[in-house]
């Protein structure tokens, strides 16, 4: 154990520093020998690394997020070279260096938190085995071992016998009782975070293979948690719980004010958007400017709840900008209805009323509920022609059209026009 703790002196002494110095504060206010003072000060420790990989928790949205977009265009590379291992990761790479992306960059918090967590776990199993590690000395090391956690020690395993346990001045019913609801805690609000992520915040239109992956790993992550946090000290439990819950909650914050375009959260997003710019006309924050702009600018390339929200807001008389703001539209500025009422929208086209048969043979006459009077019936205008012109007239009418000559009204039962010849019949 002395060696592998040599091996990670370089990160051991910074985390048993940073722990002690919590511990100053928190034991001035609950106790040096308290497991709230070493408890709160592996609390405190998290948090600490947390915020400082909040960077690289936003790069690691960021390459999920484009890693999601790139999964059409991957699964066509592997169909199209799934006979050419080479060729396809050829491909894949180019891809990747086309697109800016880095499929690692999603691993990178994990990868990061990995050294804090090993110190950690060094340094409580140090305290367990009586032995000083980094800047905690004597004094330190046996108000550590004094300090319970719901009764538990903090250097205790749910795998240890009842006398090493009782050597740490604790029952051994006590120790498996709260490593066992930390471990549940533990691999629950894990399964609950990537839950959490493959179903509000994923684009349900397109499946891939990267979703049945991430379906996998979300059965898959709290299993191992449960089977390797049997052999985790209490600490070390209590400092994994407080990472899944930190986890958890800013995942909770990017899928409610940040989510994947396409997905569940998104819809959710846009309603709420869209009733606060519905009830005060415009964006309230730099954030929304940059959605409502994002949207604006993929044009016919918007999905259906991008395409829901910028018609919901041509019906209320409302515009999205290219700069993101919303102003008031002039092409679907609110219309008066006939009794005074607003009505949002611009106004339906009114459709011209049919016509009967009667009206379409007397020349377009108009019905009696119309307000101008009726068009005489073509039979009754008097014609502004001469008496002598209407004989005239009238022969002219009743002389036959050339070509017409010599042929006979068609008697009643025969088919009118020309006959064709019978041809003769064959005996």
């Amino acid at each position: 154990m002395d060696t592998i703790a040599s091996l990670f002196s370089f990160i051991t002494t910074p985390v048993s520093w940073v722990i002690v110095q919590f511990h100053k504060v928190y034991g001035a206010l609950f106790g040096a020998d308290t497991g709230w003072a070493w408890g709160l000060s592996i609390v405190s420790l998290v948090i600490l690394i947390r915020i400082c990989l909040i960077p690289l928790f936003v790069k690691q949205i960021k390459a999920t997020r484009a890693m999601q977009t790139l999964q059409p265009e991957m699964k066509k590379i592997q169909e199209r070279y799934k006979n050419d291992k080479q060729r396809q990761s050829e491909e894949m790479m180019k891809l990747y260096k086309e697109t800016g992306t880095n499929p690692l960059s999603s691993c990178l918090p994990i990868l990061a938190q990995s050294p804090f967590f090993f110190a950690l776990y060094h340094v409580l199993n140090s305290i367990a085995n009586n032995d000083t590690i980094g800047v905690i000395n004597e004094s330190l090391l046996q108000s550590a071992q004094k300090a319970h956690i719901f009764g538990a020690p903090l250097a205790a395993k749910f795998t240890d016998s009842s006398s090493d346990v009782a050597a740490l001045d604790a029952s051994l019913i006590t120790v498996r009782v709260v490593t066992a609801v930390m471990i549940v805690l533990m691999s629950a609000s894990q399964f609950y975070t990537q839950r959490q992520l493959m179903t509000k915040n994923v684009d349900t239109t397109v499946k891939t293979p990267f979703m049945q992956q991430q379906k996998m790993l979300m059965y898959v992550f709290p299993v191992m948690f449960a089977v390797f946090g049997i052999n985790f000290p209490v600490g070390v439990l209590v400092y994994w719980l407080t990472t899944n819950v930190w986890t958890m909650g800013q995942q909770m914050y990017v899928i409610h004010n940040n989510p994947t375009p396409g997905s569940k959260a998104q819809a959710a997003y846009l309603e709420r958007l869209f009733k606060h710019v519905t009830r005060h006309g415009k964006t309230r924050n730099r954030r929304e400017r940059a959605i409502v702009k994002a949207i604006v600018a993929k044009g016919r390339d918007r999905n259906e709840h991008e395409r829901k929200f910028i018609t919901g807001l041509g019906k209320e008389g409302l515009a999205a900008q290219s700069d993101g703001t919303v102003a008031k539209s002039e092409a679907s500025a609110v219309a008066m209805a006939e009794d005074g009422t607003p009505t949002s929208g611009t106004p339906k086209r009114q459709q011209p009323k049919r016509q009967t048969k009667a009206q379409r043979q007397s020349g377009g006459a108009k019905t009696a509920d119309d307000d101008e009077p009726k068009t005489e019936p073509t039979s009754l205008i008097k014609s502004d022609q001469p008496e002598d012109a209407k004989p005239a007239a009238a022969a002219k009418k009743a002389a036959p059209k050339p070509g017409a000559g010599g042929r006979s009204k068609a008697q009643s039962g025969q088919r009118k026009g020309q006959q064709r010849p019978k041809s003769p019949s064959k005996k």
